[in-house]
């Protein structure tokens, strides 16, 4: 039996890249990896912020963070992503795939087509490309089981109004990530987490002005925080995770158990 010494969330000599890692859910990962030692590369579209976040997160005790901007719903731009990752640091044992856009709120027959577009281009197929150069540069061959993690929503897992199509593209993650964890294993482990209500900017219009009314509703009775999403990805990026691939670990608060 493995002693719980032996199997610790200490990622020295491993390399994560997280998509989306600017700000939010994705900068909460970064920072979190690093502190346990990881080299992390964060890639997101706009290369001052993410400059930024490097300057103030390499600050602390950690491994090593440095970016590279990028779109991510662009096929080129992710082998581009993964290839300047490996030659960095050598290696990319952790992909998280959280990088999201949601350029449309309203009833979603009403959405046009350039919108939604956009939504798949990033949400699902930016995941799909991002693993798909992970695998093929490096973690096909790797000496060690790799893994993959993909931000989805507990919106893919329900109906909502506004937000439709966006519950869509994370519902397609989800399905996605099992379909992967099929194609890839043993090599590769594939997982989601599908985060509840974050404070975050990217969902301030869900919780700003009304954040103590959504929060009486949870059994945890707050809503969430980056770093909550982040603790989970840690776990599904080490070894304490080895046994589970094609899974969505819900982290919501509770909410998908509220009558």
């Amino acid at each position: 039996m493995c002693e719980a010494n032996q199997m610790s969330f200490d990622f020295s000599n491993k390399t994560v890249l997280v998509t989306g890692g600017s700000r939010g859910i994705g900068r909460s990962i970064a920072e979190h990896f690093y502190r346990y030692g990881a080299n992390v590369v964060i890639s997101s579209r706009k290369a001052d912020a993410l400059s930024e976040v490097v300057k103030e997160v390499s600050s602390s005790d950690g491994g090593a963070i440095e970016f590279v901007a990028a779109n991510v719903g662009v096929e080129s731009e992710a082998y581009r992503v993964v290839e300047e990752t490996i030659s960095r640091f050598g290696s990319v044992d952790v992909l998280v795939n959280n990088a999201a856009t949601n350029p449309y709120y309203g009833p979603m027959i009403d959405i046009d087509a350039s919108r939604a577009q956009k939504i798949l281009d990033v949400n699902l197929l930016g995941v799909l490309w991002f693993t798909q150069a992970a695998y093929r540069s490096y973690m096909k061959e790797a000496a060690t089981t790799s893994s993959v993690i993909n931000i989805a929503s507990i919106g893919g897992m329900s109906v909502e109004p506004g937000i439709g199509f966006y519950n869509v593209s994370k519902a397609a993650v989800i399905h996605m990530t099992k379909q992967l964890a099929n194609d890839l294993g043993p090599k590769v482990r594939v997982n989601a987490i599908a985060p509840g209500l974050v404070r975050t900017d990217f969902a301030k219009a869900l919780w700003e002005n009304h954040e103590e009314s959504v929060a009486s509703h949870l059994p945890m009775r707050r809503i969430g925080e980056p770093d909550d999403i982040a603790g989970a990805a840690v776990f599904l990026g080490s070894e304490l995770s080895r046994w589970i691939t094609g899974e969505t670990l819900v982290v919501d608060g509770g909410a998908m158990v509220t009558p």
